[in-house]
């Protein structure tokens, strides 16, 4: 709810492990909200929802978010750290082996970065350091908010293989986008939101 106003309503859906759920809609549609009640980021105010068998409504969302790879538009990192000291700390807080920074850098081409301040990098980079914390975590549901935005070709396609190898070992990935997902990336589930409410499904 925002004041009085239900940011979202009538969203139901129900998803398995290992598989692909996209929301589509315009801007405004809700999707960015729906993500981020997933990832206990929002709570719920109505009806009711589990993630990973935690209540939306009164359960551990602190917890939640442990379990959950998140990458939104805004990074939440330190500016004045460099790249890797941004995952070491963040690896340490949540008690994630700090032996996995570098190999999930290079993975999303980050190796070379590993001691740029944080600050000096680009919109392209940011999100290729937030995919790197999400290899760190091995969260069991990623959330995706327009994983393509600020990404050229070769960025796209790292995506959608880091989606794939997530899909193959079992993790649920749920991605708001506007555009077209690489063809390899069947959905299952796909979701047309507008005005917060689901007006179509496949």
């Amino acid at each position: 709810m925002s004041g009085s106003f239900p940011l979202l309503a009538g969203l139901t859906f129900c998803a398995q492990p290992g598989t692909l759920v996209v929301l589509r809609g315009g801007n405004g549609a809700g999707k960015t909200s729906a993500l981020r009640l997933l990832g206990g980021l929002e709570r719920l105010n109505g009806g009711s929802g589990r993630v990973l068998d935690i209540d939306l409504s009164s359960g551990d969302r602190r917890g939640l978010r442990r379990r959950v790879g998140w990458m939104g538009h805004e990074g939440s990192f330190y500016e004045d750290l460099t790249v890797r000291e941004n995952l070491e700390f963040a690896a340490r807080s949540l008690g994630r082996p700090v032996e996995d920074i570098d190999p999930a850098l290079e993975r999303v081409g980050l190796g070379h970065r590993r001691s740029t301040p944080t600050r000096q990098l680009s919109a392209g980079q940011r999100r290729r350091l937030a995919l790197g914390w999400i290899l760190v975590r091995r969260p069991e549901l990623w959330l995706l908010d327009e994983p393509h935005a600020a990404l050229d070709r070769s960025a796209r396609d790292l995506v959608d293989q880091l989606v794939l190898d997530a899909l193959s070992v079992g993790v649920t990935v749920v991605v708001s986008a506007h555009d077209q997902l690489d063809a390899r990336l069947a959905p299952d589930q796909v979701l047309v939101l507008s005005g917060g409410r689901v007006v179509e499904e496949s």
